[in-house]
């Protein structure tokens, strides 16, 4: 396909995370569970640099333009500075890393941790480890928008935090979805998020708690299949909103990707199907690029990963199906 292209040297084990630099479309962080993480610039299509950790990686984010982070199995939390390649160890938390966002305001690294709770740091600092805050369950995911901090947890718990002031969350809900939260992407225009499920569900949620802004929430079925009669369910794995146009991108187990109108509450597009399972996706800075982690994500256990091809690194160059329909 014309449209998009493979990057070489993909990691060996299931991609875990896919996330693109804040500042340039060209570079881009993938984590996987064969214990890396892989710099890429995919415009010379690339590997740039690779770190190495002591278990499988969960999660990696761009600080600034030079700087990333990780984390993941190993409890351990790094930073990789790209100029210099040097990696520096920040700290760890008690258990498994499984989140890492990077508040460029206040210049602070935040990570989550099956561990109960949510550490931030500040990279710079000799003790780079300022706060820890206790949460009721382990976290699964979270994402950032402006000020505001959403941590998707276990037991559909979510905590909505402004990143000013941590002593407590601003808000805390239930999941609107039934079952276990396998994604979670926020908005560009700040208003709210999306949220996908393991049971082929997103839900569309806003931030304003008044009654009016929380009427306009609501969940669809997604990433299902009817075959031969049998309906298929699989993981929304990933979710993505488009910077300019903030439209949303939605990857699921079943090997599709799909872009979604949520105002309109329409799909504007499915791309063709991939050849696996699609564990993340993420759009570059400028919206041109839409990277997609193609890779074995153990729905199946074990049996399923003896049969599983090397993951995949793709870069699609969306065209118009991601500006919102006119009303």
């Amino acid at each position: 396909m014309s449209d998009q292209t493979e990057i070489s040297s993909p990691p060996f084990d299931s991609v875990s995370q896919v996330r693109f630099s804040p500042t340039n479309p060209d570079h881009l962080l993938v984590s996987a569970w064969d214990t890396t993480v892989r710099f890429y610039d995919v415009a010379t299509n690339e590997q740039k640099a690779k770190i190495d950790h002591r278990a499988a990686v969960l999660a990696c984010c761009f600080g600034d333009a030079t700087h990333t982070y990780s984390g993941g199995l190993d409890n351990g939390i790094r930073e990789l500075d790209l100029s210099t390649e040097k990696v520096t160890y920040l700290g760890q938390h008690g258990n498994a890393v499984s989140a890492v966002n990077y508040a460029r305001d206040q210049n602070a690294l935040i990570s989550g941790s099956w561990d109960l709770s949510l550490k931030l740091w500040d990279p710079r600092a000799s003790t780079a480890d300022v706060s820890t805050h206790v949460l009721p369950e382990r976290v699964y995911h979270m994402d950032l928008v402006n000020n505001t901090l959403v941590v998707a947890m276990a037991s559909r718990l979510f905590h909505i935090y402004d990143i000013r002031k941590m002593s407590e969350p601003a808000q805390t809900r239930e999941s609107s979805l039934k079952f276990m939260t396998r994604s979670l992407a926020c908005m560009t225009d700040g208003k709210g998020y999306a949220i996908g499920s393991v049971e082929g569900r997103i839900g569309v949620e806003y931030f304003d708690p008044s009654p009016e802004v929380q009427d306009q929430k609501y969940a669809f079925k997604c990433h299902r299949q009817t075959i031969e009669d049998v309906d298929h369910v699989w993981p929304v794995n990933s979710l993505a909103f488009h910077p300019v146009h903030n439209t949303f991108a939605s990857a699921g187990s079943d090997g599709t990707v799909s872009i979604w109108d949520h105002k309109l509450k329409k799909r504007l597009r499915q791309y063709p199907k991939y050849s696996g399972s699609i564990a993340s996706v993420a759009f570059s800075c400028d919206g041109s690029r839409l990277a997609v982690g193609v890779s074995y994500t153990w729905d199946d256990g074990e049996e399923g990963a003896k049969a599983a091809e090397r993951p995949a690194i793709w870069i699609r160059k969306p065209g118009d199906e991601v500006k919102p329909r006119q009303l």
